[in-house]
């Protein structure tokens, strides 16, 4: 009686645990199926922590304002001949170009028809000293060799200038010691004439100032200059109907110099970050060549439609801007780099910023410290022992604090009900 009694209660103590496991995996079932059908519907992204840049930048039109002075002589439409080649620096009162005489062509064309002369009355000499002009035959032979490498038009220049020399210098020892001596001297001598009428029949114009020599005048260098920044206004940059990219056409009456080290770009914004904007702020401007220069805030004027105009002074690249008058470039005005994450991995809790860190399934919750944000990312670091301390943190906890670094993998849209920490 004893022992069916007893086998009776094992057989219950066996139904209730069955029934306990049953209810145990049942739930487990469901916790499991409510997770995956989570999963689906609203998927828990990961991302991994990398050093990154973000910025608060935008695309802008703007108009070139330089420190430049034209030169211009009288004989302007007989056309030029460049002395210093486009983009050449020159001191103030080098010669930069020169218009040509009334009478130049026929003036080259006596002096060309003299040096064939030359040539023929010295074929055939047979007394001349030998070793004086092998060694000028070499130094013509030089310089000519010198005229296939070279594209600089002053550089090509001197090398005709050496060779007439040396020619010049081949026909008078020709003259002085050959039995036609008289008559080719003569012809020297008549060449020479027409060379120093040549010469004071030009009209030399002398730089200006120091800086760059460019050929490329569109009649605004009086008009869009640095004295003027108080003339500017969005009507009146409009009003020139300027084509943004377009150079520059290149004149054949005259040119100028600028001044190398400094532009300015003038450009009317409507953003906020322009509108906070004050003179003496340093930005950064990207050109059409991606250069990335630097730029202060020059001069600053409040529109009628309230936009602002600005005027940006830049020292760098100067010269890649010369071809043109109104280009388009990025305004930077700011850039942060250091651990770059998206905002939607942040969570807040408290007036704290946190990300949820996952290493290998193990969910921990991270204070961080935001550096700065743009639109949809930001970026982050740790708070220092000191920063912690000041926040009201006992030592003790901040030596158990986590820490994020590069390449750990974060929760995107994280909650903190799932961090187990």
């Amino acid at each position: 009686m004893f022992a069916k009694k007893n086998k009776n209660t094992t057989n219950k103590k066996n139904k209730l645990f069955a029934i306990i496991l049953l209810l145990l995996t049942f739930s487990l079932v469901i916790y499991i199926l409510y997770k995956l059908v989570t999963l689906i519907l609203v998927p828990t992204d990961v991302v991994n922590i990398e050093n990154g840049v973000i910025s608060a930048e935008e695309s802008v039109i703007g108009y070139v304002i330089r420190d430049e002075k034209v030169a211009k002589g009288n004989n302007y439409e007989n056309g030029m001949y460049q002395v210093k080649a486009e983009g050449e620096k020159v001191a103030n009162g080098d010669p930069i170009f020169r218009y040509y005489g009334n009478n130049e062509e026929d003036l080259k064309t006596k002096i060309d028809e003299l040096n064939n002369k030359i040539q023929e009355a010295m074929l055939g000499q047979t007394d001349l000293l030998p070793r004086d002009i092998e060694a000028i035959d070499k130094q013509i032979e030089s310089e000519i060799d010198g005229l296939k490498l070279k594209n600089n038009i002053q550089e090509i220049s001197e090398n005709k200038k050496d060779i007439n020399t040396y020619i010049t210098k081949k026909s008078k020892i020709a003259g002085d010691l050959s039995k036609a001596g008289s008559y080719i001297n003569g012809l020297i001598q008549e060449r020479e004439k027409y060379q120093t009428e040549l010469k004071s029949n030009s009209e030399y114009i002398n730089a200006p100032m120091s800086g760059i020599v460019s050929y490329r005048v569109d009649n605004y260098e009086d008009i869009l200059t640095p004295n003027k920044f108080d003339t500017l206004s969005k009507n009146f940059l409009e009003n020139l109907e300027l084509k943004t990219g377009q150079i520059i056409a290149t004149s054949n009456q005259m040119g100028k110099v600028i001044n190398n080290y400094e532009c300015y770009i003038a450009a009317v914004m409507d953003s906020e970050k322009a509108k906070e904007a004050n003179i003496g702020d340093k930005v950064t401007l990207r050109l059409s060549t991606q250069d990335e220069i630097k730029a202060t805030i020059e001069y600053l004027s409040k529109q009628e439609d309230k936009s602002i105009l600005v005027v940006f002074k830049i020292s760098d690249c100067v010269e890649k801007l010369t071809d043109y008058r109104k280009i388009s470039f990025d305004v930077i005005w700011w850039k942060y780099e250091g651990l770059k994450i998206p905002k939607s991995a942040i969570i807040y809790d408290n007036g704290l910023s946190y990300v949820v860190r996952n290493r290998g399934g193990y969910y921990s919750k991270i204070l961080v410290k935001t550096l700065k944000e743009s639109d949809n990312y930001c970026i982050v670091d740790n708070y220092s022992t000191k920063e912690l301390s000041s926040m009201g943190y006992e030592q003790s906890e901040i030596n158990n604090m986590k820490k994020i670094s590069i390449y750990d993998e974060i929760i995107i849209n994280p909650e903190l009900k799932d961090v187990i920490d």
